[in-house]
């Protein structure tokens, strides 16, 4: 056997071992069946009970008879409002103003303890210092529950 030779086959045995690497790696993320898996911890509703995702593909954020009329919840990063019986407004729980999380909803405002920034149901402000409303966030009802999306 030549010097050539050995280079060459110790070449090709890294090269078989990469790309049975390679091989390995793709068989692992194909068992995953194209979905992710989260492990963050599921976000707690209003009543102390586990948000889930349901049939349709949305995450449970609460039930539509835990959010009062002219009220709302906070759950997570999204406020849930029914300004209106039966309208249900999905919000950014994060203030315009300084980016600190709202923490309450109360006579008809969702408030930001940070600099007394409130909002009104819609997420417009109410009073300042925030200058812009809350972004909105997708919500929709399916049965007894609000959902993100």
């Amino acid at each position: 056997m030549t010097h050539d030779e050995s280079v060459l086959t110790r070449r090709g045995v890294v090269a078989a071992g990469a790309g049975a690497v390679v091989a390995a790696a793709t068989l692992t993320a194909c068992t995953t069946d194209g979905k992710e898996k989260s492990t963050a911890p599921p976000t707690p509703t209003p009543d102390g009970k586990s948000a889930t995702a349901d049939q349709t593909g949305g995450k449970a954020l609460a039930k539509t008879a835990d959010i009062p009329v002219g009220g709302g919840v906070i759950v997570g990063d999204t406020v849930v409002t029914q300004p209106h019986a039966g309208t249900f407004v999905g919000l950014s729980a994060v203030c315009t103003h300084a980016g600190c999380k709202v923490t309450s909803v109360s006579d008809g405002t969702i408030n930001c303890p940070c600099h007394g920034s409130r909002f009104g149901l819609d997420g417009a402000v109410s009073n300042g210092p925030a200058a812009k409303p809350l972004p909105p966030k997708a919500v929709r009802v399916v049965g007894d529950s609000v959902l993100a999306g």
